[in-house]
């Protein structure tokens, strides 16, 4: 395993924006966005993989979830307020501290930290589940990345990730659209190089003992300004997989 995951460059990037994570009309618009379908899709999957409620108040309750690159909580908070155990990492000093903030101020127990998949991994701890959106096209090696992160989950748990596939739709409509045209994003938020095709994401996580289950994509409408799961994973897509039981 490599000695750190962590690309120096993009967790500086990140850091320097980190006050406007939760600003709904700010740099993090696009991920405010689209945030219900990425939690109605966790929420399914989990309570259909975990046998529970997904209609309960607090779905999740009893699961422990780690969130690997939680930014600002954008993700962790409403997981948290699905009742579920919250232990969200970001290499970025600055997120945690915005993410510790607001969470505190909304009367939220999570447990942020400043650190990389790989000290939890030589911590020896594991957990239900493990969330990674839009995290994997920002890491320094992939591989080492995805062994780090699947070496977290229990067995019979499961992991829920979320990228950019690398196709040329993707280029026009997630980096020249996205950041140059609609100004959604700021200009170098991603690099086209580093994004990941779902057979590449899918191989790395079977080659780490996880079996893709379901992969569903994000389709944006500009009409109705929502976006919306569908078949098409040209552009963004999710993925669910999970770990064998012993």
């Amino acid at each position: 395993m490599a000695s750190t995951t962590v690309n120096p460059e993009e967790v500086a990037w990140f850091t320097a924006i980190a006050d406007e994570w939760w600003d709904p009309n700010g740099k993090f618009r696009p991920l405010h966005k689209f945030n219900p379908t990425r939690l109605t899709f966790i929420r399914e999957r989990l309570c259909n993989h975990f046998g529970l409620d997904a209609s309960a108040d607090q779905p999740l309750k009893g699961l422990r979830i780690l969130d690997i690159g939680c930014g600002g909580g954008l993700i962790s908070e409403p997981l948290c307020r699905m009742g579920a155990e919250m232990t969200s990492i970001d290499a970025g000093d600055k997120n945690i501290k915005t993410a510790t903030v607001h969470a505190e101020a909304g009367g939220l127990d999570i447990n942020y930290r400043c650190v990389f998949p790989e000290d939890l991994a030589k911590e020896g701890q594991q957990f239900d589940a493990v969330i990674n959106m839009e995290v994997i096209e920002h890491v320094a090696d992939i591989d080492a990345f995805l062994e780090a992160s699947c070496s977290l989950i229990k067995p019979g748990g499961a992991m829920i990730g979320a990228t950019l596939n690398r196709t040329i739709k993707s280029f026009a409509m997630a980096k020249v659209g996205a950041e140059y045209i609609l100004q959604w994003l700021p200009r170098g938020t991603h690099d086209f190089n580093k994004f990941v095709k779902p057979g590449e994401f899918a191989d790395g996580l079977r080659q780490n003992g996880l079996n893709v289950i379901q992969m569903k994509g994000m389709t944006f409408n500009p009409l109705r300004d929502s976006w919306s799961l569908t078949d098409d994973l040209s552009v963004n897509y999710l993925l669910f997989a999970t770990k064998q039981a012993t």
